[in-house]
């Protein structure tokens, strides 16, 4: 990549590399040596940085703690076969980043910044892409509101972050997951279609309830009626149901994910039939009943394609095949995992060197 940008380098004196362990890493909580940092001023992106990673001094008084302007994303860099490392579809996160920002109130990135930002702090980092089967970089890039003074109002100066932490599998298992008919994570007229902080925040204590009954995360419903599919739990969802591929419509309370656009575009190469629309809940457990519903699974970066096990709906548990029977989700997952590691053809140019 072609340098545009003057980014200031301070390395980490004590890096953690050489003493990680990489070998079953929890995600999220190991991150790398350093990290990249903009801060929006005046009305302009400056004082472009890469710092060793660790705290940030902040007031307590920043309008992010307040007031609730913070969007991030998700990406991943991957380790291919000659030793490059390329990130998948960071255009995609790129342009659905700057769509949660205008929603909330808050400056867009200039491109340059948000890639040249990426390719350096993941060069500077490069040892820390792990080489493992299913394993990864991931990427966080995060904005959040910094003016340190109260009174609900946009802020005036905010704080572009770029954090990275290697990661193995999500999850391990097949999910078992609720249908939530009584809390809701997005409404009509809402943000739920920005990956905003608050998304996360409201959908925690549902989440929290249903832990105690046994599941593993929820299938989001319409706040209408609660008769319409939505989301699984930070991921979005998919179901093979009489042979076809159905998953909801985007729409302002559905998040457009990356992984689920990637997901639909190989089935579509593979001549499946793809619907997205809207998807009922009464469908769903008619076809677990009847077997209609051979398959179901949650799609996002983070969880990639986790195969949904069992569905709890009204006090009901809905077993579905075993996972090892399903050919649409598990073919379209392997030649996602091929194109991502750099083992099959990347006909759509999905992969960024860096």
């Amino acid at each position: 990549m072609i340098d545009t940008l003057q980014i200031k380098i301070t390395e980490n004196s004590n890096p953690r590399l050489a003493s990680t362990e990489f070998k079953d890493i929890p995600f999220g909580k190991i991150f790398t040596d350093h990290m990249f940092i903009a801060d929006y001023e005046d009305g302009e992106w400056k004082n472009l940085q890469i710092l060793p990673y660790g705290p940030i001094p902040m007031s307590p008084a920043i309008s992010a703690l307040h007031y609730g302007q913070a969007i991030f994303e998700g990406m991943k860099a991957y380790r291919l076969p000659n030793g490059d490392v390329s990130v998948f579809r960071a255009d995609k996160n790129f342009e659905r980043f700057n769509i949660s920002a205008d929603r909330m109130a808050m400056p867009t990135i200039p491109e340059e910044i948000f890639m040249q930002g990426l390719a350096t702090l993941i060069n500077i980092d490069k040892g820390w892409v792990p080489s493992q089967e299913n394993y990864s970089l991931y990427l966080r890039p995060v904005m959040f509101a910094t003016d340190s003074s109260l009174g609900v109002k946009a802020s005036d100066t905010y704080k572009f972050v770029i954090l990275a932490t290697p990661t193995g599998p999500y999850y391990t298992n097949a999910l078992k997951v609720k249908i939530e008919t009584k809390y809701t994570r997005a409404n009509e007229g809402g943000v739920g279609y920005a990956k905003t902080a608050g998304n996360y925040a409201r959908s925690l204590y549902p989440f929290a309830e249903a832990q105690k009954e046994g599941f593993d995360q929820l299938i989001w419903t319409d706040s209408a009626t609660h008769s319409l599919v939505e989301e699984s739990g930070a991921a979005n969802v998919m179901f093979v149901l009489d042979g076809k591929l159905i998953t909801a419509a985007v729409s302002e309370t559905i998040l457009n994910g990356v992984t689920r656009d990637t997901i639909i575009a190989l089935a579509k190469d593979k001549g499946i039939r793809v619907e997205e629309r809207k998807v009922t809940v009464a469908e769903i457990i008619e076809g677990a009943k009847t077997g209609a519903l051979t398959e179901a699974f949650a799609v996002g970066t983070a969880a990639t394609v986790t195969q949904i096990g069992e569905i709890g709906y009204n006090g009901a548990l809905y077993k579905l095949s075993e996972p090892s029977t399903r050919t649409i989700s598990t073919s379209i997952a392997k030649e996602l995992n091929d194109i991502r590691n750099g083992v099959a053809p990347d006909r759509y140019n999905w992969n960024w060197i860096v």
